[in-house]
């Protein structure tokens, strides 16, 4: 029997009761949630239900009837289009008490572990113009908001350099203006996409895997350094050579010019090696009086100021004397690792990712820091019982696992260890309460502290102290 197709329907006069997941709000009609796009909570409103689950529905906004207290005019003019800034619409107040909110809840129904009340919420120091990374696409096919806009278009009109659109790797939107990144961002990336169509520069089509211009990535430092990484499907020597000579001279700031020969079928460049056009192959980023190298791989936080008052709560909560042995898991490019090592006795940081690895020690020998050892590899390989006799047990562990969390042979080898105290930082509160519920017979939470590194969206980062019952 074929099933029936869903018909999309209005509901009317529907108040939106709370911020969910995926920068979504929710309402109920009929004991059903929907979520909804770029709703506040607070709003009241017509809904178009889209399409319909078992348990829930998605929607969105027909018409605003009564506006939320919450509710702020956005400040870009692709908000509702770009997958970025979806909270925009709301009071950067209002979305801390709901990013607050969304730790609460995952400690809560996934964690079910006692916690003690949280701290307050550390705010972005910057609300815009706060990231010190961002990777625009270029595409020879731009999203349209309008069918009818292609028809008033040149061809040259077609071009776009900007962010893919959510859920869609094949669409890219134009981008006019961005306000995440600081100058000279968005003037460098107009100015090549202007040089490219200038030069007849063949953009990207992901569909035909063709067009000699890909990707561009821009790194920044609050030391005023400058990355700028140009990616191409092809070596072209003189289109690239043309390119890359007007990059330099235009932008004299960009301290690190680079390219990338990317001929894959997808847009990763980690496993590619940066060429060097121009100045350094990295920049440097500065945290108290500590100096880390950022290469065109390397991981950074991408709120720089931010970072700053992520990595001091947590070093305030490890409660280090400069007696104790920490282990810093996932410790990346050792950021962590060097921002406490003296207040340690010894680091010891594992990190899979080899390159990783290679800078921090780098980072640390930059920093005149003696007291660290770093080790490359999977972490469930590397965290053994040989591991742990060699380098001892640690007193502190630090982990920043990435949004997946930790895997349970991990977890169990901390059980085993027994550390006095784990700090545990995630991206991701729901992981985040699930391994901890996974340690809670032999500790308990006894400090957590959530952290916004980026305004604007539902993403919040978080800090929980387990101390060893």
């Amino acid at each position: 029997m074929r099933k029936r197709k869903f018909k999309p329907y209005t509901l009317q006069n529907i108040t939106i009761i709370n911020a969910g997941s995926e920068g979504k709000s929710v309402a109920r009609h009929d004991e059903k949630v929907i979520l909804v796009d770029f709703a506040a909570p607070g709003d009241v409103v017509d809904l178009n239900v889209t399409s319909s689950k078992k348990s829930f529905s998605f929607a969105r906004i027909e018409k605003i009837i009564q506006p939320s207290p919450d509710r702020v005019e956005p400040f870009c003019s692709h908000f509702g289009t770009c997958g970025g800034c979806k909270w925009q619409h709301m009071s950067y107040v209002s979305q801390l008490k709901y990013k607050q909110q969304q730790v609460f809840d995952a400690f809560q129904r996934i964690g079910k572990f006692p916690f003690p009340e949280f701290e307050p919420i550390l705010g972005s120091v910057d609300t815009q113009y706060y990231r010190n990374k961002l990777e625009y696409t270029f595409t020879d096919r731009k999203w349209l908001t309008a069918v009818s806009d292609k028809e008033s278009m040149d061809e040259n009109e077609h071009f776009g350099l900007g962010f893919h659109i959510p859920g869609r790797f094949d669409k890219v939107l134009d981008v006019e203006h961005c306000y995440l990144q600081p100058d000279p961002s968005n003037a460098i990336r107009l100015s090549i996409k202007q040089f490219a169509i200038e030069h007849h520069f063949p953009f990207f089509n992901a569909h035909s895997q063709e067009g000699f211009l890909r990707n561009i990535i821009i790194r920044n430092s609050v030391m005023g350094e400058l990355m700028l990484i140009v990616v191409f499907k092809e070596d072209i020597v003189e289109q690239r050579e043309m390119l890359m000579s007007f990059l330099k001279n235009k932008f004299p700031e960009i301290t690190s010019l680079m390219y990338i020969i990317n001929g894959k079928m997808n847009d990763t460049v980690g496993d590619l090696v940066p060429v060097v056009y121009s100045g350094n192959d990295h920049i440097k980023e500065k945290l108290e009086d500590l100096v880390f190298k950022i290469g065109a791989s390397s991981f950074f936080q991408t709120n720089s100021k931010q970072t700053l008052q992520l990595y001091s709560k947590a070093r305030e909560f490890a409660g280090l004397t400069g007696n104790e042995l920490v282990y810093d898991l996932y410790t990346g490019v050792g950021t962590i690792a060097n921002f406490v090592a003296h207040q340690s006795k010894q680091v010891i940081g594992i990190e899979y990712v080899v390159q990783a690895i290679a800078d921090a020690k780098i980072n640390s020998e930059m920093n005149n820091i003696t007291n660290t050892k770093f080790f490359a590899g999977d972490m469930k390989d590397v965290l053994n019982d040989e591991f742990i006799a060699t380098h001892g047990k640690p007193d502190v562990i630090i982990t920043d696992p990435p949004r997946a969390g930790m895997i349970e042979s991990v977890i169990a080898k901390l059980l085993e260890m027994k550390a006095k105290k784990i700090v545990y930082i995630s991206c991701n509160p729901a992981t985040q309460a699930r391994d901890i519920a996974l340690m809670s017979e032999l500790y308990s939470v006894t400090k957590v502290q959530p952290v916004d590194m980026f305004p604007h969206t539902h993403h919040v980062e978080n800090i929980a102290l387990l101390e060893l019952k």
